[in-house]
């Protein structure tokens, strides 16, 4: 009887320390669940401040990105991002089977079209002409006419062995033929080479990325021109980006 009794105890007595053992063990979890929640809201704060600093870096200055200039609307369902180099003939034969299709395509709020200006035939060939063009089309960009100042740049590409563009004079003298652009400021901005230090950094991360020629251009990040064997037309573009958007 009393061996029963003193099993029973015992059995009570460890049903109570298996119980608390188990209230101690949520405890723990739930602690950790919440710990663990901190740890990933810290995370996403710091993910968050990290992109806005990225985002946020606009021009000079040591650890800033070279942001590319953006044409569109910024809700636009699609982005074609656009690697061009001013004295690269491939880029004056984009421009000219695709402008007007990608003007449509930005007018239409279809696309928004980021351009990442880069200097390599300045490397490769020498001289300046890739940069200064450059300088002076984010002068544009300034003044508000990026996107005719852009297309006339290319309308009136010198061959690749003649640096044209490397003449501030002639750069200003074009701008002329945009209505409003050739303004002191605009002037001041392209003989200053105010922008140099950003098109530096737009061709110091295009030449450490995975792309290695002028034009490179990407549809929602893929690439979808220059493969010979899928040609990209402007009908075949309009096709992507529908295409695209019906994925959002």
């Amino acid at each position: 009887m009393s061996d029963n009794t003193s099993d029973g105890k015992r059995s009570a007595v460890e049903r109570l320390h298996e119980q608390r053992a188990k209230e101690q063990a949520a405890g723990r979890r739930k602690r950790n669940v919440k710990a663990g929640a901190v740890v990933v809201a810290v995370l996403a704060a710091v993910g968050v401040v990290g992109y806005a600093a990225a985002g946020g870096a606009r021009e000079e200055g040591d650890g800033k990105v070279a942001e590319p200039i953006v044409v569109g609307r910024g809700d636009a369902p699609v982005t074609l991002t656009v690697y061009e180099d001013f004295r690269c003939p491939g880029c004056a034969q984009f421009e000219q089977a695709f402008k007007d299709t990608i003007h449509e395509l930005t007018e239409d709020g279809k696309i928004r079209t980021e351009y990442h200006l880069v200097s390599i035939i300045d490397g490769n060939m020498g001289g300046d002409g890739s940069r200064r063009a450059a300088n002076a089309a984010a002068c544009a960009r300034d003044a508000g006419e990026f996107t005719p100042y852009h297309d006339l740049l290319y309308a009136h590409q010198p061959p690749e062995q003649e640096d044209a563009f490397a003449d501030t004079g002639h750069l200003i003298s074009l701008a002329g033929r945009v209505d409003g652009l050739d303004t002191p400021a605009f002037r001041s901005c392209v003989e200053d080479g105010t922008h140099d230090a950003w098109v530096k950094r737009s061709n110091d991360a295009f030449t450490a990325s995975e792309y290695n020629a002028t034009p490179t251009v990407l549809l929602d990040g893929e690439s979808v021109y220059g493969d010979p064997a899928h040609p990209l037309t402007p009908e075949s573009l309009r096709a992507k980006v529908a295409e695209a958007a019906g994925k959002r």
